[in-house]
This record gives C-alpha cells, sequence and structure tokens, in this order.
C-alpha cells in the first residue's frame, strides 16, 4: 500500500495521544475515524482538536481554510465497526499488552483485509500483538512522541512477521505527517524508552537515598545536559503510572536487575501520585492543596 493509496485512518482512544495523532491526519487532509467507548472523552478530542487547529490558524502555521477542512475531515465515534473502512488504524489505547491483544484483535475482524494495525505502544512486543491477529504481517508499531502535534520523532517497530510494504506505508505515512522516522527492533522499550526510562528511574533512585532535591536534580539534566526538562518533571509529564509499566517491561523483558523500578517510584504510582494527569506527582501541581504524608520524602 502506498501512503497516496491511505485516505482513510482510524485511531483508538482519545486520549492526548489518540487525538493529537487524529490532529496529524485530518490536518493533511486524511479522513479520520476517531474511537473512544467513553462520548466525554470524545468531546474533549474534538475540542482539543478544534482548539490546536486555531492555535495554528492564528500562529500563520495553518491557513483558515485548511484549518477548516481538518475539522472537517474528523469524525468522532463510539462505534468500533465505524474504522471498517479504514485503511490504516492506529492503536493509542492504555498501555496494557492483555488489553491491546484484546482490541487487536476485534480489529483484525472488524478492518478489510488491505488495513495496516499500528500501535502506538512505548514499550510493548508488536509480535506479542500481532499473534493476536490473522494479519501479522501487517501489524507494525508506530510510537509517536507526545504531545504529537509537537514532536517530530516517530518510532517504528517491526515485529518478526511485519512486512516490507507495511514498513514503506507506515514510514511514508509518518513522513507524510511530517515527522522523522527512526527504526527499532522488536525489544523491549524499543530505542527511545530503552535509554529514556532508566535515567527517570535513578533519577528517582537519587531522590530515593537523598542524594539531591528533586529541584537540583531537574536543575542539574537541564543545564548541565542541556535537556529541555528534568528527569522528574518529564516523568510528571508522561504519568508515573506509565513509567513505572514501562520499567516493569524492561525489567520482565531483559532480565537485568538494573531496570528493577525505584521503590520510590513504586510508591508514588500506589499513592496515586501519577503527575501531571492528578495535579502531583513528584511535583505538586495543585497549588492550593497542603502536602501529602509523602512530601517528607521529596
Amino acid at each position: 500500500m502506498m501512503t497516496e493509496e491511505i485516505k482513510i485512518i482510524g485511531v483508538v482512544g482519545g486520549g492526548q495521544m489518540g487525538s493529537g495523532i487524529a490532529l496529524l491526519a485530518a490536518a493533511r487532509g486524511i479522513d479520520v475515524w476517531l474511537h473512544d467507548t467513553d462520548p466525554n472523552a470524545l468531546t474533549r478530542s474534538r475540542k482539543y482538536v478544534s482548539g490546536f487547529v486555531q492555535t495554528l490558524v492564528s500562529k500563520g502555521h495553518l491557513s483558515q481554510d485548511a484549518g477548516s477542512d481538518a475539522l472537517v475531515h474528523l469524525h468522532c465515534t463510539s462505534n468500533l465497526e465505524d474504522l471498517h473502512s479504514s485503511d490504516v488504524i492506529i492503536e493509542a489505547i492504555v498501555e496494557s499488552e492483555d488489553v491491546k491483544r484484546k482490541l487487536f484483535s476485534e480489529l483484525d475482524k472488524i478492518a478489510k483485509a488491505s488495513c495496516i494495525l499500528a500501535s502506538n505502544t512505548s514499550s510493548i512486543s508488536i509480535t506479542r500483538l500481532a499473534s493476536a491477529t490473522n494479519r501479522p504481517q501487517q501489524v507494525i508499531g508506530m510510537h509517536f512522541m507526545n504531545p504529537p502535534p509537537i514532536m517530530r520523532l516517530v518510532e517504528i517497530v517491526r515485529g518478526a512477521d511485519t512486512s516490507d510494504a507495511s514498513f514503506s506505508a507506515t514510514k511514508s505515512l509518518a513522513e507524510r505527517f511530517g515527522k522523522t522516522v527512526i527504526c527499532s527492533q522488536d525489544y523491549p522499550g524499543f530505542i527511545v524508552n530503552r535509554i529514556l526510562m532508566p535515567m527517570i528511574n535513578e533519577a528517582f533512585y537519587t531522590l530515593y537515598t537523598g542524594v539531591a532535591s528533586k529541584e537540583d536534580i531537574d536543575t542539574g539534566m537541564k543545564l548541565g545536559t542541556n535537556h529541555p526538562m528534568g528527569p522528574l518533571e518529564l516523568a510528571d509529564f508522561i504519568g508515573l503510572d506509565v513509567c513505572l509499566s514501562i520499567m516493569k517491561i524492561l525489567h520482565g523483558g531483559l532480565g537485568d536487575g538494573r531496570y528493577a523500578p525505584c521503590p520510590l517510584l513504586v510508591q508514588y504510582v500506589d499513592a496515586g501520585r501519577l503527575g501531571r494527569k492528578r495535579g502531583i506527582g513528584v511535583y505538586n501541581y495543585r497549588k492550593t492543596v497542603k502536602e501529602t504524608s509523602l512530601s517528607g520524602r521529596l
């Protein structure tokens, strides 16, 4: 399948990742069917896309006509069957292998025979996801960075059976979105998270063992290594639960003790301190709320 033949894209998951991916496609004139089982999530998604389009128009990055056209190309649905005509379906749901495998099995039955099934997973085996379908040659990893409309990278991951044709079409689509593509073999964490998550985990160990304050850890990495965000701040942005999930996948998949999650990271997740999305993580984003009993560990 050539990228020019990709006229309809399905996106499963109306969160920030799915909404951002849908925006990328719609802004380039591709019809997008965005699915989520929660109607409220779809309402938020449409509002997010509309707001982002208006920002692009106001900054001169998109013409008024192109902005209006993008919104016409976005279709929201709670019925998975509506994705049946898609040329590519990109999954952007919770980072759980069991949940993703169940979805891929369902999509395999719904999607037309030529459809490519792509996963936005940041760490889960594409080969194992593909094994839940009868089209493993058309299953591929298409890992967007957060937020998709801004971040320039897409990490493409081939499963054991992913065909050259599926890879070429997916790479071309990512480039059509204006992204730079890197390619990874199907190993836990792929490229980006294989390197990033142990750094974040080590930052938690540095905090846990009292080497330095959270502010000094982040400032050290921002000013000392020119990172735009410190590792603890970045963990809050990603979601501490997501970071923990990826560390567990790395630890289990690679069998190396250096990937064992820091106890402080585990404790924060157990306490519901998941980062920005919950208003509190390593840092407190609820300016008027008192620190919880865990604040002594900061």
